[in-house]
């Protein structure tokens, strides 16, 4: 019976530092993100000047190369493309984004910032608007590699401590 019990609490233990390492996980993967979606965006505005491509060609391309989260938001963008303007499938794709994607309020709204000029002036306007959005995202990577270096060790401790307890 003692043996029983000495098994759970082990469980116990391992559960709760799952949970520590589930919640320290989240600060890393929203930096990983923030990061692929300016590096997305350098591609998005390469492909703009240089090509002759359409917006939605591009955006195919863009998820082609990256099938995840961050990628999934050019390839819904594309498709509510076929419905709507350029400005409304952006914003809706990123607003689903936030749902499947670590991403918190202020970097959606960084993002949904694209959408203001996108497909509505010509190439620098747009290149410009990229280029915007890409130092907003600077600012929210910085920032959230903040909060990585603070709370992912906070969150692992934590995690440690009340499974100890």
């Amino acid at each position: 019976m003692i043996f029983i019990k000495y098994i759970l609490i082990f469980f116990v233990f391992l559960i709760f530092l799952a949970i520590g390492n589930l919640y320290s996980k989240r600060f890393t993967n929203r930096v990983v993100e923030l990061e692929k979606m300016n590096n997305m965006l350098n591609i998005f505005k390469a492909k703009i000047k240089f090509s002759c491509s359409t917006i939605e060609e591009i955006f195919t391309q863009i998820y082609e190369d990256n099938h995840d989260n961050i990628g999934a938001i050019f390839k819904r963008a594309n498709t509510y493309m076929e419905e709507s303007n350029s400005k409304e499938a952006w914003e809706k794709a990123v607003d689903e984004a936030e749902l499947t994607t670590n991403l918190k309020k202020e970097d959606i709204t960084a993002i949904k910032t694209l959408g203001k000029m996108l497909g509505n002036t010509d190439v620098e306007g747009q290149v410009s608007q990229i280029e915007l959005t890409q130092n907003v995202l600077q600012e929210q990577i910085k920032i959230a590699q903040e909060e990585r270096k603070k709370n992912s060790k906070l969150y692992r401790t934590l995690g440690l401590a009340s499974g100890l307890t």
